[in-house]
């Protein structure tokens, strides 16, 4: 079953509860006696019930693969078949190192694109170059 995302009542209406911030769209249950959303009319947000549940063989999973969060070089040493990368959070510097040594591993991470901050890094690079050169 694919993965439902649960929004509170109002969420569209306010931005304290999540309109344009998804950060601070959080999951509450409507408890009001006469809330149309509690009570599951048509046209109303859907509420957490036991049916979207995932499979107990998917769950905490990424593309049927465990994630491994990827803090340093060495970590991306931890990820085989089963496992997939993430990205975790790492400043500007680390995050390019791990990047070139995912990429001369041939292992790809998930959550970031690759090529683009090689391309980035390239950029800046010769853009230094071209200053000190003149």
């Amino acid at each position: 079953m694919t993965r439902y995302n649960f929004l509170r009542r109002n969420t569209t209406k306010y931005l304290r509860l999540g309109k344009k911030r998804k950060k601070t769209q959080r999951w509450k249950r409507p408890k009001g006696r006469d809330n149309k959303m509690r009570l599951g009319f048509r046209g109303y947000p859907k509420t957490v019930s036991i049916g979207y549940t995932r499979d107990k063989m998917l769950r905490g999973k990424v593309e049927n693969k465990i994630p491994v969060t990827v803090r340093n070089v060495n970590d991306l040493a931890k990820i085989k078949n089963e496992n997939i990368a993430l990205m975790g959070r790492v400043g500007n510097k680390k995050k390019i190192e791990i990047v070139k040594a995912a990429k001369e591993r041939k292992i790809n991470i998930f959550n970031v694109n690759m090529d683009k901050i090689l391309k980035e890094v390239e950029k800046k690079t010769e853009e230094k170059s071209k200053e000190k050169a003149k």
